[in-house]
């Protein structure tokens, strides 16, 4: 039973609209993408262009050069052992791989000026500068990296070398993490599309607001109010 239909055909009115708009959300028709693949991809290429913190590390790691180290990564397999193995003597150091066990004996900051090379590189796009330089895909050798890192932190704090372990979890989590899930995106400025970024949270805000004032609405139309 409606009791009030103004408001009831009202809020009906709002749901159908905000239904319509839904679709278009998430039909292919922004540039081939839908509208959240649209601006995810949009706030992702804003927040690379802010996130670049490579140079800053390679100042922190710098100060490791002459301190030697020796430690044992335990990597997935075999293969990514010896994929590993190479990353680490382009750095200088010396990798002997055991099964899935890598023994690495070396200068950290020279193993860090490497790897934050990759990661610099990877940063800008230009993967196929790590592809060529392992014989493998760009991906895998910083995903190699990343794990490599992981396995050098605990090793090092195992040893009680926390100094030596806070720098390599620098380096993972401000180079390595950032260049690999950065790959292959182009970095913009905010200031750049500040029209479609003021628009999106606008949008979002009003098309929030529209979804509760049709459900109100409708609960009125028949004849249900909140009281105090």
């Amino acid at each position: 039973m409606i009791a009030h239909k103004k408001e009831f055909y009202g809020g009906l009115g709002m749901l159908a609209a905000f239904v319509v708009v839904l679709i278009i959300i998430f039909s292919p028709v922004f540039k081939g993408q839908n509208g959240l693949e649209y601006l995810d991809s949009l706030y992702n290429s804003i927040s690379k262009g802010s996130a670049y913190y490579i140079p800053k590390v390679k100042d922190e790691s710098e100060r490791f050069k002459g301190n030697s180290i020796a430690v044992t990564l335990v990597m997935a397999d075999k293969d990514q052992a010896q994929q590993t193995a190479k990353l680490f003597r382009a750095g200088g150091a010396t990798a002997t791989v055991n099964g899935a066990e890598l023994k690495v004996t070396g200068d950290l900051g020279t193993i860090l000026e490497n790897c934050l090379a990759d990661a610099d590189v990877m940063y800008k796009n230009d993967g196929q500068k790590v592809s060529k330089k392992y014989g493998y895909d760009e991906r895998q050798a910083l995903f190699n990296w990343w794990k490599a890192a992981k396995a050098m932190d605990k090793d090092l704090k195992r040893q009680k070398l926390f100094k030596e372990a806070k720098v390599v979890a620098l380096v993972t989590k401000k180079a390595v993490e950032s260049s690999y899930n950065y790959y292959k995106i182009e970095p913009q400025k905010i200031t750049d599309r500040m029209g479609i970024v003021i628009f999106s949270l606008v949008f979002y805000v009003i098309y929030t607001l529209w979804y509760g004032f049709a459900v109100m609405f409708l609960f009125e139309g028949w004849g249900m109010r909140l009281e105090h």
